[in-house]
Parts: structure tokens; C-alpha cells; sequence
């Protein structure tokens, strides 16, 4: 089964074969948007990460014919009210590291029982024709779970194992709390098993066990 995952980024991709790796999920051939016929990829313009998600896997599948998988995160923060958001990756108009940068400096009066966040993924799966799941345009299935990894935010960034707000982000989960560790110190195989889309896409895993047959 030919599976479309609604993205450019290889990480993602990585971290999606390692989960089906875990399941023993085999048969699965996974496509990323540069291996199918390019198409005008939709504005997520949703007010919350469902909302992004789904217009993305909608796309994506209307336009392959193929399942796809799409995923929207962020990052919420208690003393921002939870944004950024939907808006993590476009947070300050830059890249990672400016993002990063504005992202400790609206916190840099906060202190640390006054820093908690976590960081959300929300993924939609969207299968043409398909007759499970809540039913989407033109009778497609659709599928979405949510995954929360809850947190601290750090005043300085450790680690480059990861990616966006990963060196800022201190999992709750943690061998040696006076000594915390963020989730870009943390190896492939630790993050897939506490990360928000780890937790998000585990749950798709009995969907494509059914799709597989």
C-alpha cells in the first residue's frame, strides 16, 4: 500500500517509518510530496491544529488518490495563553532559530515554576473512497488523533538532535530531574517513544493495520 505523507520534511518522514518499524507494520511504501505530481498546496489557514491538519491530508489525497497523512504541531505555552500554536513555525517570520530567540525573550522575566508547555500534534489520516472513520468529501474516511507532551521551557537551548523548539523543550519525563535533559538530547528511539506525534501516530497504527488487511 502506497501511503502519502503530506510533507517535505525528512524528519518527519523518519520519524513515521520508525513508528511503523515499532508496530511491525510491513507493506507500507511511503511517499513524501516530492514523489508524487506537484499540485497547489492549500493555505492552513485553520484556527486550530484539527483544522490545519485535515486541509492538508484532504489535499494531499484529492490530488495522489492516495491515503495521506498529514500532521499539524506546535508548541503551547502557559504564559503566552498557549500560543504560539498553530503559529509555532511562523512565530517570529524567521526560521528556527529566530523563533527560538523571540520565544525566550517573552519569557525571559518568567520564572520556572511559571514556564510549563507542551508540544502538540494533531494527525489526520484521509482515505479516498473510503467507508471507516468520520466521512470527508467525495465519501473519503477520515481519521484524526491528537498526541500532548508536556513540559517545561528552558532559559537556554541544549542539544542539536532535533528540530524547531526541541532545544528549548524539557519533557516532564525525566531520569534525572535535577539534571533535565531537552528533547533535542534525547536519541530517535527515546523521542518516538515520548514525542506529541510519537503519541498521535501510534494511535493510527490499528487504521493502517486494517487498511493493510
Amino acid at each position: 500500500m502506497q501511503l502519502l505523507l503530506a510533507s517535505n520534511n525528512p524528519k518527519k518522514a523518519k520519524e513515521l517509518h520508525r513508528v511503523l518499524a515499532a508496530a511491525h507494520i510491513t507493506g507500507v511504501e511511503l511517499l513524501t510530496l516530492k514523489d508524487v505530481p506537484a499540485y497547489n498546496e492549500p493555505v492552513e489557514n485553520g484556527r486550530t491544529f484539527e483544522d490545519n491538519a485535515l486541509i492538508k491530508a484532504r489535499a494531499g489525497a484529492a490530488n495522489s488518490g492516495l491515503p495521506c497523512l498529514a500532521d499539524d504541531s506546535g508548541l503551547a505555552v502557559d504564559e503566552l495563553n498557549g500560543m504560539p500554536g498553530v503559529l509555532s513555525a511562523r512565530w517570529s517570520g524567521g526560521d528556527d532559530q529566530a523563533n527560538n530567540d523571540l520565544l525566550l525573550h517573552q519569557l525571559a522575566h518568567a520564572p520556572a515554576e511559571r514556564r510549563g508547555a507542551k508540544f502538540v500534534s494533531v494527525c489526520a489520516l484521509v482515505v479516498p473512497g473510503g467507508a471507516e472513520g468520520a466521512t470527508g468529501a467525495a465519501g473519503a474516511a477520515e481519521y484524526v488523533v491528537r498526541g500532548e507532551w508536556p513540559g517545561t521551557i528552558a532559559f537556554t537551548e541544549t542539544g542539536d538532535n532535533g528540530f524547531g523548539y526541541d532545544p528549548l523543550f524539557l519533557p516532564q519525563e525525566q531520569e534525572d530531574p535535577k539534571n533535565p535533559v531537552s528533547s533535542a538530547e534525547l536519541t530517535p528511539d527515546q523521542k518516538d517513544a515520548l514525542s506529541h506525534r510519537g503519541r498521535a501516530l501510534a494511535q493510527l497504527v490499528p487504521v493502517l493495520q486494517q487498511l493493510l488487511g
